[in-house]
């Protein structure tokens, strides 16, 4: 869930996080735990079918029957428009190339990593279809 909505609520066989340590994988009667979250991927996977999603920082709270995601942004991977994604990370690496004060170019570092996220997950929701 984000500030905005829950995004999604279901019974799953695997999480696998993008957590501020490395990525991990969650399976049902997985130990407690709560960690913080970075920029990166997300997917599930019910049975065979994997689904993808964004996310950008935020927590995760795991126990042996749930884990919950608290984002402060996510996407789904079908809710993605590759063509501005793909125009978001031309914009954004052209902003890192022009430099300025170091907080604008970590800003659009920054901005280049979440637009590279969005355009990778997009990217595979749209390859899938073709699978």
């Amino acid at each position: 869930m984000t500030p905005e909505k829950l995004l999604l609520s279901e019974y799953v066989d695997q999480v696998t996080a993008p957590g501020a340590d490395g990525d991990f994988g969650v399976l049902p009667g997985h130990s407690h735990f709560l960690t913080s979250l970075r920029i990166g991927e997300l997917h599930y996977r019910k049975g065979e079918q994997i689904q993808y999603m964004s996310v950008l920082w935020g927590f995760a709270e795991v126990n042996p029957k749930k884990v919950t995601i608290l984002a402060e942004i996510a996407e789904k991977a079908e809710d993605i428009d590759v063509e501005r994604a793909e125009a978001a990370v031309s914009k954004a690496e052209a902003h890192v190339e022009r430099g300025g004060l170091p907080s604008e170019v970590e800003e659009a570092k920054v901005s280049l990593e979440k637009a590279r996220l969005r355009k990778k997950v997009a990217e595979r929701f749209r390859n899938q279809g073709r699978s």
